[in-house]
């Protein structure tokens, strides 16, 4: 039986003024069209990790080979968004596919995205594209998502007058084939507009096969009026829209890109512009895209698949995700959308407040980055929230930051560890980079501490610590209870649902994990409780830290509860109708994963592998006094720490640039 070894206590802190931290201690337009069939699985990639090889000597002289990871988020600051096709690619991109406007729908697999989407056990992403057809909606997204898709795209003629129902039956045959090839891969259908009403079709035709949902503003009601109106306009339009536009702006084609040179507009400056050039010297493949003729079909073909979707909706059993901006209302209709929310089985709304008509060409819309931060993005027949979870790139990390830069620039915090010869440094070197390791440590109020640390943790010793959180951070909650965008950042940055259970999967998987025994009640002090523990008298993780033979890291934060002094505790906050709704939802869910712990814990036989509880309940001890000591030791040093207070650090970073890390108490 291994051993639990238990490392030296860790120590966190913080300025008084605000957050507290931890401080630690421890012993294109070569793109192919691929027929269905054409398309295969492949093996994964080689990682694409840069390692490099470090050789130290030893006390012997011997030479010691040590392999070191680069670690991608150490200079996390400067991190660039991740590059990403423009409205301008979708058209030069759409150009050579509507010259050739001819020939049935069919399938293609992007380039970018093709060497590395079809890895063995990625699921399948099947794009349904809306009214322009070319099956190019997605490129803004295609490398990103990519990386964890099998991505194929339907293609849909310009001169193609499939009907509806002949399109939801091609995609159905896809699906099917599909779904017989790999029985246990999950099929993502997205559809944006029109093309939501024909995944929308599909779904409800196959509620016996594992499928995935995306709606980006569904198309899924059509006002007659409207309809009519928009019927009559085309009928009158002449067949020419670059003609007619060139007509209205006065200005022909040839001399559009003098006018609009890419100097120019980088001295005027603004997406909306560059994109405005893109569409003016791109009139010809618009005109090409939207003939008169094509719009006329578009809008009847969008009345029979509305008709055709509405009418069996209560057979949907895939989960969904709709998308709806915020700036584009006229196709939807609120009571439709709300209707859908509450008849499928598994239904998230996510409002794209500030976005139009398209929302997936527009910027501030990162769809890979949606479905991570809903939990939506699985291998199997559900979310698995430890082998489904992906990495934040650097940028991600860097958002995260930024984010909470407001919290982290008032706290200044400052992180303290200790290596295993016992000395205390102002910095992280003190933690094993070797898992499984488990953190147990204090909670501060509504854990406004929580995400900082991982991050700093990330980005100074590239290890990505796991936190245990509420189960209420992964529910999609009604918009109206609290908005659920401020629950992303826990996924994003690798919650996990705390639980017996899951700290046995992770432990099982070498990870690094974050535990706070005291939970809810110790995130929500009273006045006068500020660094109290409210641990259990049940010491389960240390059984289970015990079946793996991992350290444990008890630590100490000290900071935030000094709010408390100033600000509502939580018997105020419960008198509050939506905090008292919140309150009440987190205890009953944490109430019901208690209960449903016990089994599936034991099924784990952990007990063989610690069997004397007498030892476990002294270590549990142990542990918690190590906690309790690291938060006393806080207390009395930062009394001596001139930079506690407000004024003295603003001064400092005054002079020392506002990035500078803050000095502390000596150590």
């Amino acid at each position: 039986m291994e051993t639990t070894t238990l490392l030296r206590s860790s120590f966190g802190l913080c300025a008084v003024s605000s957050l507290s931290y931890l401080r630690q201690r421890t012993s294109a337009s070569k793109r192919r069209l691929i027929s269905v069939k054409s398309i295969t699985s492949t093996t994964p990639p080689p990682s694409t990790s840069v390692r490099l090889e470090r050789k130290d000597n030893d006390e012997k002289g011997a030479t010691v080979a040590e392999k070191v990871v680069a670690n991608p988020y150490s200079n996390v600051e400067t991190a660039r968004p991740e590059l990403r096709k423009s409205l301008s690619d979708f058209l030069e991109e759409a150009r050579e596919l509507v010259v050739d406007g001819s020939g049935p729908p069919r399938w293609f697999s992007p380039l970018e995205c093709g060497a590395q989407a079809q890895t063995q056990g990625s699921p399948l992403l099947l794009f349904i594209p809306g009214i322009d057809g070319t099956g190019l909606g997605l490129i803004s997204h295609h490398k990103k998502l990519g990386e964890v898709f099998d991505i194929w795209c339907l293609h849909i003629p310009v001169s193609d007058r499939t009907p509806a129902k002949d399109l939801v039956k091609l995609i159905e045959k896809t699906v099917k084939l599909e779904h017989s090839r790999f029985p246990n891969r999950p099929i993502y259908l997205v559809g944006e507009s029109i093309g939501a009403c024909l995944a929308l079709d599909v779904a409800a035709r196959n509620p016996n096969i594992d499928l995935s949902l995306i709606m980006v503003n569904p198309a899924t009601h059509i006002n007659n009026f409207i309809s009519q109106l928009l019927s009559g306009m085309l009928s009158v339009l002449p067949d020419g829209i670059p003609t007619l536009l060139e007509d209205i702006f006065g200005v022909k084609q040839g001399a559009l890109s003098n006018e609009f040179s890419s100097e120019r507009m980088g001295r005027v400056g603004g997406g909306m512009l560059r994109d405005l050039l893109a569409v003016l010297t791109n009139l010809p493949t618009l005109g090409r895209m939207f003939s008169k003729d094509t719009l006329l079909w578009k809008l009847e073909m969008l009345k029979s698949a509305v008709a055709s979707a509405n009418s069996h909706i209560y057979s949907v059993r895939a989960e969904t995700i709709i998308l709806l901006s915020g700036r584009f209302q006229w196709l939807l209709n609120k009571e439709y959308i709300d209707r859908y929310s509450r008849t499928f089985p598994k239904c998230i709304v996510r409002k794209l407040d500030s976005n139009g008509q398209f929302p997936l060409m527009e910027d501030g819309v990162d769809l890979a980055n949606i479905i991570k931060a809903t939990s939506f993005y699985r291998r199997g027949k559900s979310h698995d929230h430890i082998s489904d979870y992906i990495m934040p790139t650097p940028y991600e990390l860097k958002q995260q930051m930024d984010n909470d830069r407001w919290l982290v620039d008032g706290a200044s915090p400052v992180m303290l560890s200790t290596r295993e010869d016992g000395t205390l440094v102002r910095s992280l070197e003190g933690l094993p980079l070797e898992g499984p390791v488990l953190y147990v440590g204090n909670h501060m109020l509504l854990a406004f501490d929580m995400i900082p640390m991982i991050s700093q943790i990330l980005k100074e010793r590239n290890i990505h610590l796991r936190g245990l959180a509420h189960p209420m951070f992964f529910l999609n909650l009604d918009d109206t209870i609290l908005d659920t965008k401020m629950l992303d950042k826990y996924k994003i940055m690798g919650g996990v649902p705390v639980s017996n259970f899951s700290i046995y999967k992770l432990l099982r998987e070498k990870a690094h994990v974050l535990l706070y025994p005291g939970g809810v009640r110790e995130a929500l002090h009273r006045k006068g409780e500020e660094h109290k523990l409210f641990w259990p008298e049940r010491s389960e993780f240390v059984r289970v830290a015990s079946k793996f033979g991992a350290k444990i890291i008890p630590f100490g934060v000290v900071g935030v509860d000094d709010i408390c002094k100033f600000i509502l505790d939580s018997n105020d906050q419960r008198k509050i109708p939506i905090l008292k709704d919140i309150v009440k939802t987190a205890t009953r869910i944490a109430g019901n994963i208690r209960e449903g712990d016990e089994s599936e814990l034991g099924k784990q036989d952990i007990e063989k592998e610690l069997k004397d509880k007498e030892k476990a309940q002294e270590l549990y001890l142990q542990v918690k006094s190590e906690v309790e000591q690291c938060v006393a030791y806080l207390k009395v040093k930062r009394e001596s720490d001139p930079y506690r207070h407000l004024l003295p650090r603003m001064m400092y970073q005054a002079s020392h640039g506002w990035s500078s890390e803050i000095p502390t108490f000596d150590l």
